[in-house]
C-alpha cells in the first residue's frame, strides 16, 4: 500500500496515537478525515501538519452511535471515497471490579465496541461496492490478556478482536482487510482520561504509561503494519509481548503472573 493520495478517516485523532498518526500520514501525502468529540483541537492538529489543504475535520461522538450512518455520508462526500477507516477512538478504565459501577461497564461497551462496530457497519457497504478496503483496529494488549484494574476495557477489546476476525472472514472475497493493532503501553493521556468506578476521570498518569512508547515511534510502527497489511500486530515492549506469548501456551503460569503485576 502506497500511502500517497490514499483516503483515511481516523477516529481518536485530537490527541495520543490518533495526532501522531495523522501527523505522519499527511507528511506521507495521504488525504484525511479526522474525527474525535473536539473538534477544535481537532482544528490545532491539522494546522500542524504538511498539506493541511488534504485534511478534513468531522467531529463525531462514538457513544452516540446512532447517529454513525450520517456521519459515514458526511466523511465519503468529502473526498468522494474512503480507503481505509483507522477505529482508535476510545477510552480505558482504572478500577477494580467490585468497585465499578455498572453504568461505568456501560459506557465503555458503548464508546469502544458498538461505537466502533457501528461506524464499521455504516461503512462496511462502501467497501463493499468498491470491492475495496482496510478497518485498522486500535485494541490492546489487554484484548489478548486480561489484568487488574482494567476488567470491562479488557472486555471490549477481546470484543473487538471477534468482532474483526470474523468480518475478515466474512469479506474476504470482497478484497476487504482487516487489521489489528494491540499496543502496549504508549505515553499518551489514555490513562489521565481513564473512567474510574464512580465514572470520575482518573486524572493522573500512570507510571507505567509515563514510560511507554511515545506516540510518534507508535505510529511508525503501526504505520508498517498497515502497509503490509498485517492481520494483528503487537506493538509493546518485550515484557508485554512475552506475556502475550505466555497467555497462549502457559496460560497457568500467566495467571500467577498477572496476580503480582503493578499495572499503574
Amino acid at each position: 500500500m502506497k500511502f500517497k493520495d490514499q483516503v483515511f478517516w481516523i477516529t481518536g485523532a485530537s490527541s495520543g496515537i490518533g495526532k501522531s498518526l495523522t501527523i505522519e500520514l499527511a507528511n506521507l501525502g495521504a488525504k484525511l478525515i479526522i474525527s474525535s468529540r473536539n473538534e477544535s483541537v481537532l482544528y490545532k492538529v491539522k494546522e500542524q501538519c504538511e498539506f493541511p489543504e488534504n485534511i478534513a475535520v468531522l467531529a463525531l461522538d462514538l457513544e452516540a452511535y446512532d447517529d454513525l450512518v450520517t456521519k459515514v455520508d458526511e466523511a465519503i462526500s468529502v473526498f468522494g471515497r474512503i480507503d481505509v477507516l483507522v477505529n482508535n477512538g476510545g477510552i480505558s478504565q482504572r478500577s477494580l471490579v467490585k468497585d465499578t459501577s455498572i453504568a461505568v461497564d456501560k459506557r465503555l461497551m458503548d464508546i469502544n465496541y458498538l461505537g466502533t462496530v457501528a461506524l464499521t457497519k455504516a461503512l462496511l457497504p462502501h467497501f463493499i461496492g468498491n470491492k475495496s478496503g482496510h478497518f485498522v483496529v486500535t485494541t490492546s494488549i489487554v484484548g489478548k490478556i486480561g489484568t487488574p484494574l482494567r476488567s470491562t476495557y479488557a472486555a471490549t477489546k477481546h470484543a473487538l478482536h471477534g468482532f474483526f476476525d470474523s468480518l475478515r472472514a466474512e469479506h474476504h472475497n470482497d478484497n476487504i482487510t482487516v487489521t489489528l493493532i494491540c499496543p502496549g503501553f504508549v505515553t499518551t493521556n489514555v490513562s489521565k482520561n481513564a473512567l474510574t468506578g464512580d465514572g470520575s476521570p482518573q486524572n493522573t498518569m500512570d507510571t507505567a504509561t509515563a514510560n511507554g512508547i511515545h506516540p510518534d515511534e507508535f505510529a511508525k510502527q503501526m504505520l508498517k503494519a498497515i502497509r503490509k497489511k498485517r492481520e494483528e500486530v503487537c506493538i509493546a515492549g518485550v515484557k508485554e509481548k512475552l506475556g502475550v506469548y505466555t497467555k497462549r501456551f502457559f496460560p497457568k503460569l500467566l495467571s500467577k503472573m498477572i496476580r503480582k503485576l503493578s499495572v499503574t
